[in-house]
Order: C-alpha cells, then structure tokens, then sequence
C-alpha cells in the first residue's frame, strides 16, 4: 500500500515536557500544532491512526502504481486559505485548464472558467446577470474568503463586502437559482449549491454556491501534485521541524493518559470530546456534546481506469472537478430525496479527475478518478451502480475504461476517520442548527487549558486548517 512518508522525529515515547499536546494529526490538528509551533511553543501531535492526514490521506485503494485521495481531492478552500497563505504551505497546488464543468445532457454543460465573463458568455440569456451577481463578489475575494473562513462574529472584519454576500448569501439556493432562466445557469448553480449538503430551500444554501463560485473565480478550484496528503506532510513538516513531535498508533479515550501541559487541543467531534475531557467539561457543556447530531453521510468509489472519461460535452474531460447530476431540477430533486432519509435513482455525483493533470497519480496511459453522492447519515445501501449509471449518462462508455474500483459506504468511512460519523464528512448539519449546537459562536475553549480545533467549530468543513489557526489562537491568548 502507498503511504507518503515522512520522518516524525523521536518515536521513543510520549514526550515528558511539552507546552501544548494536540489530540488528532487531520489538518485541523496539525494547522493548531503549525500555529503553535511558529509561535515558538513545545507541541505533541498523537493520532491514533497509523498515518497522519486524516481527511487528507491518499493511498493505492484499487491497483498498484493508481494514486486515490481517500476523502478531500479538491482543494478551493485550501489555495484561499489566509492561514495556509501566511504559512507558505509547501505544497504544489496544480490548477486545472477549466475548475469545474457540469453537463446538463446533450452535449451541454454550464462551465466555471476562471473568469467571470468567460463563465457568463456560455450561459446565454443569464450572461449580464451572472456578470452584475458574481463580479462585485470577485473583485473583494479575499476580504469575503477572510469573513467566511472567520469564527462566528456579530461585527464581520469587512463589512461591506460580506454585507454584499449576505444580502443575497442568507437566501436559499432556490430563491437565487429563480433569478436563473437558462439550463447551463441553473445547473451550474445548483451543484455549487449542493456542497451545502442540505436543501435548496434552506437559508444559507446559497451563500455556500456564491462564495464557491467566487473561489473559483479568484483562486481556483486545485488538486495537490502528489496526493491531498501531501497537505498533511507539509504541515506536520513545520511541526518536527519547529522542535515537535508526531506520534501516531496511540489511541486516546482520556486527558489522564497525556502528558502534563498546559494546553490540550482535541481534533474530534464533540461527542469524542466530552468521553476524552470528562469531569472537565461542565455539565450543560456535556450534555450538548453528547446530544451532538451528524449530518448526512456520503458514499464513495475510486476508480483505476484504462484511459480518460469519454465525457459528451467539450469542456468537462478539462475540468478537474465535474458535478454529474443533470438539470437543476434534477439536482434538487436528489438532495431533497436525501434529506427527507432516502436513496435518489439519479443522486449527484462530485466526480474529480486528478491523472488528467497530475502525472503522479497513475501509471501512463491510465487513469484515476473520484466520485461521490450525498446518502442519510449511517446508510448501508450501496450506491456504486446508481453512480456509474449517471456517469455513463454523460460520459458513453465510461463503464468499459473501469480496471477496478474501492468503495466506501458511510460506516466505511467512519472506520477510517472516527470524525465521520457514520458518515459524515462536513462536521455536523448544515445551517443554523449547526452554528448554536455548541451553545457558543466561538467554541474553541471548552475547559480551562481545553480546546476544540474539529470541523464541528467554526468555520466548518473543508480542508483550509482554520479550525485549528482559531483554537491556537484561543490557547494562544490564554
């Protein structure tokens, strides 16, 4: 099995003096332990996996020499990050020649290019309003990035941008997507749409589909030459560096088995946390951590394939990502059929396509590629022929390419990455359910020298290490 390999310095035992131990080696705990290093502090990483990453592992999951990120593949919110940015994160991030296609059948897609007006002349009558929606919202990226990727605040750090995005960003996808008449428009906004994993008629959803057109537009939507786990080895490479250590293969169920230190700093979700704080946590506290709920669950296939998908369209076998799914009808009809606890026939697809552009994934002359559908939380239905069948919808033959494939069901998941639970990958239930489940709009701090770095703070999802940045930040104000 490929594994990146790293050296992790000492591996004699748990270190007897350190300044912060960090509990979980996914991006959010080694984005605290790179934050805390920097600032000149001791840190222990300890994972219970045998290889750190987390979420941003790749490993050979179907033949020799085919190279599959095991969840994160595309990385929007890991080129706009303002932490990963400030740190110079030594990664290779490679840019494919369209960021995202979505083909709507017969031979049409909506595309997101990199720039506003080339996305807007292929979306026919909608072109001028695409432009006057997304060109503002373009022009003041890095201030919008810097308030989505912010903790939860009453007074955002830019307030005439973000108050642009949240003018139209507090609606519902389906409030905004009527503004839409054309097939290409429509279609394209609701599998921006759909990374909010909720339905198109709740609030927020489509502030999720602007800013994720806006980092395309702005940054781009990149993969990692190598695998996303080299995201990983570049952060926990700033950690050994700086004076750290990683220790990997130790499980942790309680504070009483680390080391004394000052600062502990948990990468779990809050049901893992309150078992690991314990009588440290105060009973109020533990009760909303243990009354924690996931939200939906996800179902995977990785593919070794003997060449490129025949996509029908012209633009998607030049995209990096491609969402499979049809109309924007079709799309809302899938996630809502989820959301109310069922299996849609047609679900939406997230396809990435990484051999394309990075050499290194598979052998020449072959391919890999990485899909995956929104399911109930815990479900056990497999879903790899519903998925193929959508590909090959769009992309005729597709079926004939595929060498071997690995699969991965919600439980599947969660055995990878207890984070997951059951499944999910997002930290927790989109909206407003998941910003007061904590009971505060900073949770980081939960118990004198105890902090919270997991997606299920804010802000959320992603492979961007922001978590991690806000709870060092808390540890290192205290």
């Amino acid at each position: 099995m490929y594994t990146l390999t790293l050296d992790l310095g000492p591996r004699s035992g748990l270190m007897s003096r350190c300044d912060a131990v960090v509990v979980g080696a996914g991006p959010n705990g080694l984005a605290a332990a790179a934050e805390l290093t920097r600032r000149g502090r001791h840190v222990l990483v300890v994972e219970q996996a045998d290889a750190i990453g987390g979420g941003t592992r790749t490993e050979e999951l179907t033949l020799p020499g085919y190279l599959h990120d095991v969840c994160s593949a595309i990385h929007p919110l890991g080129v706009a990050s303002p932490f990963f940015r400030s740190l110079d994160l030594d990664v290779d991030w490679i840019h494919p020649t369209i960021p995202l296609a979505h083909p709507i059948g017969k031979g049409r897609a909506g595309v997101l290019f990199r720039d506003v007006g080339d996305t807007a002349a292929g979306l026919g009558s909608n072109a001028d309003h695409y432009r006057r929606v997304m060109g503002p919202l373009v022009d003041s990226a890095d201030d919008l990035v810097e308030d989505f990727l912010g903790p939860l605040s009453l007074v955002p750090r830019n307030p005439s941008s973000f108050i642009r995005l949240a003018t139209r960003g507090a609606l519902p996808a389906a409030t905004i997507a009527s503004g839409f008449s054309s097939p290409e428009a429509r279609g394209l906004f609701a599998g921006l749409a759909a990374h909010a994993i909720a339905p198109f008629g709740s609030p927020l959803t489509g502030g999720v589909a602007l800013i994720f057109a806006v980092t395309g537009h702005a940054y781009g939507w990149p993969m990692v030459e190598g695998g996303s786990q080299r995201i990983a080895g570049a952060l926990a490479k700033l950690v050994v560096d700086g004076g750290g250590e990683i220790e990997t293969g130790r499980s942790v169920t309680s504070i009483a088995q680390l080391p004394e230190s000052p600062t502990v700093i948990l990468d779990v979700m809050p049901q893992a946390a309150a078992r690991i704080a314990g009588v440290r946590l105060a009973p109020r506290q533990r009760r909303r951590y243990t009354d924690w709920k996931p939200g939906p669950a996800v179902f995977k296939v990785d593919w070794a394939l003997d060449g490129p998908i025949p996509w029908a369209d012209e633009w998607s076998s030049k995209a990096g990502t491609v969402h499979v799914g049809g109309t924007y009808e079709e799309v809302a009809a899938a996630e809502g059929t989820v959301h109310s606890g069922g299996h849609p026939e047609r679900p939406f697809v997230l396809v990435a396509q990484q051999s394309l552009f990075d050499a290194t994934r598979a052998p020449k002359g072959k391919h890999t590629a990485w899909g995956y559908c929104h399911v109930p939380n815990g479900s056990d239905v497999d879903m790899t022929v519903a998925i193929e069948a959508q590909i090959e919808r769009f992309a005729p033959g597709f079926k004939d390419l595929i060498l071997k494939r690995s699969t991965m069901d919600s439980l599947a998941f969660e055995r990878h990455n207890p984070n997951y639970i059951r499944g999910d990958i997002a930290g927790g239930g989109f909206g407003f359910r998941k910003v007061f489940q904590l009971g505060s709009t900073a949770p980081y701090r939960i118990a004198d020298g105890l902090f919270l770095c997991s997606s299920a703070t804010p802000p959320g999802a992603g492979v961007h290490g922001m978590c991690g940045y806000y709870a060092a930040q808390a540890a290192l104000k205290r």
